[in-house]
């Protein structure tokens, strides 16, 4: 079967298409020049921006707090609910092509159809405990952790985070594990991977389900036209600079860290189900160990050279999940959504959720996704 690959369009396409129709009576080669200069001197700008704002981040705490700022602790033994039987069996899987080992939890038995989780940042499988528990009863569900994260390999080089490297962990890992097709799952950052993986191999993905995370298109051109949203994602500039994000997240014994699961503007539990102690203590564990944040930042240190996409239709039945009060992320990016979906497209806003959609309301999570899953059984039926 003849396999759909996403071409990348030039980042500075989207950028340049309305600053100035004079452009458009230059020569190609110096149109495109000039189309790339203007990009990356956004892009650089910006991050030096993000930067700045950071560095007196730091420099306040080194005022208000100079003796605990660059304290931070290496948990060392992993707390009791990442070992907790009840939410599944670690497994690992190798890689033929690229030669690196991944992680997984899986629940439910072999044979049944797969359910594949990709979790978000700074998360790991372990955000999906609730979607483990309640949809093994039909499916075998993998909750996987993404290349550069907690027990997977992590490369050393930046340039093994590119999308394409990302995307055909997917298709590998699915073979892997034996299997020709998948109801694929994606939140945040996983959500960016399962739309592409969508679209590269539609084959692969019968039904999809994303989380907080717009079609990669319509994000790639909402940012350039909305300076609101271009701050909500300050971060994704921020995480260009090499070793900075990483120190950030690590002072005052990763405070960051802690507060975006806890913080009041961006925190889960406003309205839902809060992060227990021992949940953060989880994420701690995993993200303190030594090297444990550069993999992941890296996924983000490629973005700009890959993006934008040109525009590519969704052609599998797709359900969109989002959470009205995500700091990150501009609900309106959630309805343009529907234009790039060529087949059933199923749009579900809950007003009180926050970006952490699936531990912040899980059971109207897992109730909307089986509703969507049986709909389309009844269908085929």
């Amino acid at each position: 079967m003849e396999r759909s690959r996403a071409r990348v369009a030039s980042p500075a396409s989207c950028l340049l298409a309305s600053l100035s129709p004079g452009l458009a009576i230059l020569p190609g080669r110096l149109m495109v020049t000039l189309r790339s200069v203007l990009f990356w001197a956004l892009v650089y700008a910006y991050c030096g921006l993000c930067a700045c704002r950071e560095l007196l981040k730091l420099l306040w705490s080194l005022g208000t707090r100079p003796a605990k700022t660059f304290q931070w602790l290496i948990r060392e033994n992993p707390p009791g609910c990442l070992n907790d039987p009840c939410w599944g069996t670690h497994c690992y899987v190798r890689i033929k092509d690229s030669g690196l080992r991944f992680h997984y939890v899986a629940a439910g038995e072999r044979g049944k159809p797969l359910m594949l989780l990709l979790h978000g940042f700074p998360e790991f499988w372990y955000s999906w405990r609730h979607q483990m528990r309640e949809f093994k009863s039909e499916y075998r569900v993998v909750a996987l952790d993404l290349r550069g994260y907690g027990e997977t390999d992590a490369p050393a080089q930046r340039e093994n985070y590119k999308l394409d490297c990302l995307i055909t962990d997917i298709k590998d890992i699915l073979e892997s594990l034996g299997y020709s097709k998948c109801v694929l799952i994606g939140h945040d950052w996983g959500g960016m991977i399962a739309w592409l993986a969508a679209i590269c191999y539609p084959e692969m993905v019968t039904k999809l389900i994303v989380v907080n995370f717009p079609h990669p298109s319509v994000f790639t051109e909402y940012i350039l036209r909305h300076p609101s949203q271009m701050i909500k994602s300050a971060y994704y500039y921020f995480f260009q600079m090499p070793w900075f994000p990483e120190l950030m997240f690590t002072i005052n014994d990763f405070k960051i860290l802690k507060s975006l699961f806890t913080g009041q503007s961006s925190g889960t539990g406003r309205k839902g189900c809060r992060l227990t102690t021992e949940d953060i203590e989880a994420y701690l564990y995993v993200f303190s160990q030594p090297g444990a944040l550069t993999g992941p930042i890296n996924h983000y240190r490629n973005l700009f050279s890959c993006l934008p996409l040109q525009h590519h239709e969704v052609t599998m039945p797709t359900l969109l999940l989002w959470g009205e009060k995500d700091p990150f992320m501009e609900v309106e990016m959630a309805e343009i959504t529907r234009i790039y979906v060529k087949n059933q497209f199923r749009l579900t806003i809950l007003s009180e959720a926050s970006h952490w959609l699936q531990q912040d309301q899980p059971d109207i999570v897992n109730k909307l996704i089986w509703t969507f899953l049986k709909e389309e059984s009844r269908k085929r039926e």
